[in-house]
């Protein structure tokens, strides 16, 4: 557990209006990378909206690293095809786990944070305080593509005896 941080729990919600690779529709997964690590879903057969709801556990090292989402179609006898790409920074929601907060009330909002150029965010997502803890939501607009968002969220959980979000500059 050296060097380890804390664990982001990925919520690979959605993805909607995705591109269509194979004719009209496409079999979409969603690969997962941040530092060595790579994770993916399963893929939706016929899908430009698929419904994955998985959960994917990540080990955090380094807050500054942002978490990479590739959506990918799946193919049987060629290269799957990339359907589109975009970013989690962590900071902005490390920053309002960081603080501590406890006791707020249910479905409270920590914070908002807008769309810009440097984000890949469709739409304003939301830090809420909800059962007990902090959770963002967001909604990527995936880029190098036309169309095509991900429906996410992220919520960090302590590790015990790991350095912790304390000492750490956001």
């Amino acid at each position: 557990m050296e060097n380890i941080m804390g664990l982001i729990k990925l919520r690979i919600k959605r993805g909607t209006n995705l591109k269509p690779c194979d004719s009209d529709s496409s079999d979409p997964y969603v690969l997962v990378t941040l530092e060595e690590t790579k994770l993916k879903t399963r893929h939706e057969k016929d899908s430009l909206n698929p419904e994955w709801n998985e959960e994917l556990t990540l080990y955090i090292k380094d807050v500054n690293i942002p978490i990479h989402l590739t959506v990918c179609d799946k193919d049987t006898f060629t290269k799957d095809d990339k359907m589109g790409e975009a970013d989690i920074d962590l900071k902005p929601y490390l920053l309002c786990v960081k603080v501590g907060l406890s006791e707020l009330p249910e479905g409270h909002v920590v914070k908002r944070i807008e769309p810009n150029d440097s984000n890949c965010l469709a739409e304003e997502s939301k830090i809420i305080w909800t059962n007990g803890k902090v959770i963002q939501y967001m909604t990527l607009k995936l880029r190098n593509v036309n169309t095509g968002e991900l429906h996410v969220e992220i919520e960090w959980l302590d590790v015990p005896e790991s350095k912790g979000l304390s000492g750490v500059p956001l």
